[in-house]
């Protein structure tokens, strides 16, 4: 097992599932990556995930509902949302709301890097 902190990214759009688990790498980081929210929640590495990369708006359960769902079931995983909807009223209620952040897409690798390094020195 490694000893690299997991970073799980859940995203419906596939570029992002497929560009950004080399950039966390690149970062020093195991990547997991999930299509949707409840993927995700069937999945055995909820428990393993020391921090989200998690998608404002998706098909079925939003980032937010799985924010919301994983509270519920008393399951603390930082989350770090990534939305291409430029709207800093929904950045300002989803951190209220407990998010690390929230980074509009496209966003700075080092913008992500230092919203990780927040998210895990929270955990």
């Amino acid at each position: 097992m490694s000893t690299r902190p997991l970073i799980t990214v859940v995203d419906d759009d596939e570029s992002v599932r497929e560009s950004l688990p080399d950039l966390l790498k690149e970062f020093g980081f195991e990547a997991q990556t999930f299509s949707s929210a409840e993927e995700f929640l069937a999945s055995d590495l909820v428990d393993e995930t020391k921090c989200l990369v998690l998608d404002v708006v998706m098909p079925g359960m939003s980032g937010p509902d799985l924010q919301q769902e994983l509270a519920r079931r008393d399951q603390e995983v930082p989350i770090v949302f990534i939305t291409g909807q430029r709207d800093p009223a929904t950045r300002l209620r989803l951190v209220a709301l407990g998010a690390v952040d929230c980074l509009f897409k496209p966003f700075e690798a080092n913008d992500l890097l230092k919203a990780l390094n927040t998210a895990l020195q929270a955990s």
